[in-house]
C-alpha cells in the first residue's frame, strides 16, 4: 500500500483537492484539516472531571465531530467509550447516545456522568454516608474487620492487603457497607463512582501506589501518617533519603477524600433538560454490537493502543475489587480487551497487504509480539466492520488512535487501519494529527520526549481517521 494515498493532514503542505463526494464528506474532509489539539482550552467541565481515566481524548474532539456532521436527534455510536466523552457530548447536545464497553468501571462511570439526580438529595445522603461510616469505624471495627477477611477470596485479599494500608481498608469497608445502604440505584451509583475515584488518581489516590497511570503501577516504599510518622517503611521518617523521598507517600483520609470528591462531583451534576436523550449503554464488545444495520448517524471513537501499551484493568482493578470483583475475573476480562497480548488457542484472519507487512517485519524479530500485533488488527477488524454495518450510508466514523513501536518497528496504526477500513468499503479521505497535552491525559511518560524510551516514541501525537461510508450507488 502507498503510503501518499493516505496523506497525514499535518504534513500537508498544500490544501488537500476537492474530492466532489457531496457536502457530508466535504465537511468531514474541513473538520480533519483543523487545529484538533484543543490545547490550553477546559476539559474538566460538565461531569468529565467525575474519574480518572487514562488516555481520555479532550471532550473538544468529539464536540465538535458531532456539531460538524450531526443534528438533534441524530444518533452517536462510541463502540470503546471508556469514560463516555463521546456519549456525554451527545447527551449535552442533544443526540441519541449509545456507548458499548466491557469494562464494568467504565459502564458505572458513563452511566452516573449522565443521570440528573436531585443536588440536595444527594448533599444530605452523602453527608450521611460519612457520618456512618465514621460510627462503624469507632465502633463496629471488629465487625469491618471480619468484613474484609470473608468478603474476598484469598487472591482478591492478598492484592488488597498489599495496595492498601490497615486503617485505609477499615475505612474504605465502612464506606462501602455505608452506601450499601442508599437504596435509589443511581444515586447509589454516584457515591460508587465518588468511592472509585478517590483510589484511581494519578498520584494512586488511598492506595499504597505512587501513581496509577504506569502500566505497571509502583508502591510506596515508604509510608507516612498526616503527622509525617513513617507508619510502614525501614526508614524512620526523620531519616528518610532523597531517594527514598521519590517513594514516600502519605496515607490520606479516605473519609476525607470521599467527602471532598462527591461534593466536587455534586458541582457537575448533569442537569434534566427537555433536549437531552438519555444515552444506550451495553456492555458488548465492538467486534459484536448489539444494533441493527444502518441505524447509526456518526461514530466517534478511540481504540486501545496495541500491544496493552496502556494498561487500563491494571489501575481499574485498585477499584473493581472493592467493587465485587474478584481479581482472577479481573484478569481473564483483561484478556479479551483489544490490544490484549493473549493470544493463546486464538484464530486471527488474514489482513491486507501493507498490514501484513508490518506484522511480518515484527514476527521476525520477535514472534510473540509480531502474533499480539496480528491480533490487535484482527480484532480492529472486526470492529471496523461493524461500524461499516451500523452506520447509515453517506455517514462516517472517527477513530482517534495512537500509534506503537514493536521491537523497534513502527506498526503504523493509522495507515494500516485505513487500509483495513478501505478493504471494508469505506473510504478514507484523510487523516489528522493532534499533538497530546500529556500532563492532562494520564498517561504513562513525561512531557519530554526520550527517543530511547518506546513507550514515550509511541504517545506524544495522535491520529484521527476519518472513515467514511459511501452512498448505495442505486
Amino acid at each position: 500500500m502507498d503510503r501518499r494515498q493516505l496523506p497525514l493532514l499535518g504534513e500537508l503542505s498544500e490544501p488537500a483537492p476537492d474530492i466532489g463526494r457531496g457536502a457530508y464528506r466535504d465537511r468531514l474532509l474541513s473538520l480533519l484539516r483543523q487545529d484538533l489539539d484543543f490545547h490550553g482550552q477546559q476539559s474538566n467541565y460538565a461531569s468529565h472531571n467525575f474519574h480518572a481515566f487514562p488516555a481520555k481524548f479532550p471532550p473538544q474532539l468529539p464536540r465538535r465531530c458531532i456539531e460538524v456532521l450531526t443534528v438533534p436527534g441524530d444518533v452517536v455510536l462510541d463502540p470503546m467509550m471508556g469514560s463516555g466523552t463521546t456519549v456525554v457530548e451527545a447527551f449535552l447536545t442533544g443526540r441519541h447516545g449509545i456507548g458499548t464497553d466491557i469494562d464494568p468501571l467504565a459502564l458505572l462511570i458513563t452511566q452516573v456522568k449522565v443521570t440528573p439526580l436531585p443536588y440536595q438529595h444527594i448533599y444530605a445522603v452523602g453527608h450521611d454516608i460519612v457520618r456512618q461510616a465514621s460510627r462503624l469505624i469507632q465502633n463496629k471495627t471488629e465487625e469491618l474487620q471480619t468484613f474484609l477477611d470473608q468478603n474476598w477470596d484469598a487472591k482478591t485479599r492478598e492484592f488488597i492487603a498489599y495496595w492498601f494500608a490497615p486503617v485505609t481498608q477499615l475505612e474504605l469497608a465502612a464506606l462501602l457497607q455505608a452506601i450499601d445502604q442508599v437504596s435509589e440505584p443511581d444515586l447509589r451509583a454516584f457515591f460508587l463512582v465518588a468511592f472509585s475515584a478517590i483510589i484511581i488518581t494519578k498520584s494512586g489516590g488511598v492506595s499504597l501506589a505512587l501513581d496509577l497511570a504506569h502500566t505497571r503501577p509502583h508502591r510506596a516504599k515508604v509510608v507516612l501518617d498526616k503527622q509525617g510518622q513513617a507508619v510502614s517503611g525501614t526508614e524512620p521518617a526523620a531519616a528518610i533519603s532523597p531517594r527514598a523521598q521519590l517513594l514516600t507517600k502519605t496515607l490520606r483520609s479516605a473519609l476525607g477524600e470521599f467527602e471532598t470528591r462527591f461534593r466536587q462531583n455534586m458541582k457537575s451534576l448533569p442537569e434534566a433538560r427537555p433536549q437531552r436523550l438519555a444515552p444506550l449503554l451495553c456492555a458488548a464488545k465492538a467486534q459484536h454490537l448489539p444494533l441493527g444495520p444502518e441505524t447509526v448517524d456518526l461514530i466517534v471513537t478511540s481504540p486501545p493502543y496495541a500491544s496493552n501499551a496502556i494498561d487500563y484493568m491494571r489501575a481499574h482493578k485498585f477499584s473493581l475489587v472493592w467493587l465485587g470483583y474478584p481479581i482472577d475475573q479481573l484478569g481473564s476480562r483483561r484478556k479479551e480487551y483489544i490490544g490484549s497480548e493473549d493470544t493463546v488457542g486464538m484464530s486471527l484472519e488474514p489482513l491486507p497487504d501493507h498490514t501484513a507487512g508490518v506484522v511480518a517485519q515484527v514476527t521476525a524479530k520477535d514472534q510473540k509480539r509480531g502474533r499480539v500485533l496480528h491480533r490487535y488488527y484482527a480484532e480492529m477488524t472486526m470492529s471496523l466492520r461493524e461500524m461499516y454495518r451500523v452506520l447509515k450510508p453517506g455517514k462516517a466514523a472517527v477513530v482517534v488512535v495512537g500509534n506503537s513501536m514493536l521491537r523497534g518497528i513502527d506498526t503504523e496504526i493509522p495507515v494500516c487501519l485505513a487500509e483495513i477500513g478501505q478493504g471494508l468499503g469505506f473510504e478514507v479521505p484523510a487523516i489528522g494529527i493532534r499533538h497530546l497535552d500529556r500532563n492532562r491525559r494520564l498517561m504513562p511518560a513525561g512531557a519530554k520526549i526520550n527517543r530511547d524510551s518506546q513507550i514515550q516514541q509511541r504517545m506524544h501525537e495522535e491520529y484521527v481517521i476519518g472513515f467514511y461510508k459511501p452512498l448505495t450507488v442505486g
